[in-house]
């Protein structure tokens, strides 16, 4: 028997780092963002040896030992053990498992797409099938959130989690307490296809550790360091008029939401940008772009271009001339997914 899971990434259109605590828990927060088609994967492999096998073949990191009720996070898979750790304590009574894991990615780690987040999702998932655990769409979700957030300590946000689970276009909404609220956006097929054809994702070749920019943003938030504060408050407000330009395919504000809610993001934190951005981010512009941002809380990963439909080659050969990996992503409306294979 073979249980598999997989998760969409996301690409965060506005409001990234308003979910993050304590900012969401003070003035609550919001973002606007959309799964494409770019995965997490997960098998797992019911076995009788009695022992745990964890592999990350995109990351060639593994890990065995004898099957026993909790893990030692030590740097190792640690995303793997803390998930483990949780699933055995509180739905499992502390009985260990015996398995084999196997997980990779279309993304690595670092490429601002939510890779860590979805892994934790598509890992979950695949424990909820195995198990038959009686978890819905939240609870998978917020337990991706709890166990990567405060068992693992792992700086970050919430919407990660809630959009590789739920999948598709969604405006979430982040309160004090956890409390989120996904809103999946109905939106037109023309609406839907213009802006999916106008989105290029353009690899920085430059990955980034985003916890020292969130850390930073933490602290300016509990400081109230008034620039900082500013910045993510019009970030904000960018994401709710963002979600406002695309329900009615306003496209020349979602442009201008897009230039704006980049031009603030940089003042949260002076670790978002750098001159090697920002001279990708020029070079983008004077080649056809209309504006841009980065995906995720910044630092490097993939810029997220906006582009004439007209003229896509010609800002596709115009990068790639730069040098960088060109994705054009196309938007998936299924989020999480699970299933059990019994004849391989």
């Amino acid at each position: 028997m073979l249980i598999r899971s997989r998760a969409p990434l996301r690409l965060g259109l506005s409001g990234g780092g308003t979910d993050v605590s304590p900012y969401s828990d003070e003035f609550g927060g919001c973002t606007l963002s959309t799964t494409i088609n770019m995965y997490a994967y997960c098998t797992i492999e019911p076995t009788d040896n009695h022992k745990i096998e964890f592999f990350a073949a995109d990351l060639s990191e593994k890990f065995v030992c004898e099957t026993k009720s909790v893990l030692e996070i030590d740097g190792v898979l640690s995303l793997h053990k803390g998930i483990y750790n949780t699933i055995v304590k509180k739905f499992n009574n502390n009985n260990p498992l015996s398995f084999r894991m196997t997980t990779y990615s279309d993304a690595l780690p670092g490429s601002g797409l939510g890779t860590s987040s979805t892994m934790a999702v598509t890992i979950i998932h695949a424990f909820v099938e195995w198990l038959k655990l009686p978890l819905g769409e939240y609870d998978i979700a917020h337990l991706a959130y709890e166990i990567e957030r405060i068992d693992l300590d792992l700086k970050g946000g919430k919407q990660d989690q809630y959009s590789a689970t739920f999948g598709g276009v969604n405006f979430i909404e982040f309160f004090s307490d956890d409390r989120v609220i996904v809103n999946p956006l109905r939106i037109k097929k023309w609406i839907k296809n213009e802006l999916e054809d106008s989105l290029v994702l353009y690899y920085t070749g430059q990955s980034r550790d985003s916890s020292r920019i969130i850390e930073e943003q933490i602290k300016n938030t509990i400081s109230k360091e008034k620039s900082s504060l500013a910045a993510m408050h019009k970030v904000k407000e960018t994401a709710i008029k963002m979600k406002e330009a695309v329900l009615t395919g306003d496209f020349d504000s979602f442009v201008k939401c897009l230039a704006r809610g980049w031009e603030e993001k940089k003042k949260a934190s002076s670790v978002i940008t750098n001159e090697n951005l920002e001279n990708s981010y020029t070079y983008a512009i004077q080649n056809g772009a209309k504006a841009g941002k980065i995906s995720g809380a910044g630092g490097g990963g993939f810029f997220m271009f906006f582009v004439d439909i007209a003229n896509k080659i010609e800002f596709i050969r115009a990068m790639e001339n730069k040098g960088g990996m060109i994705i054009c992503p196309k938007f998936v409306i299924n989020g999480s997914e699970a299933w059990t294979i019994n004849n391989l």
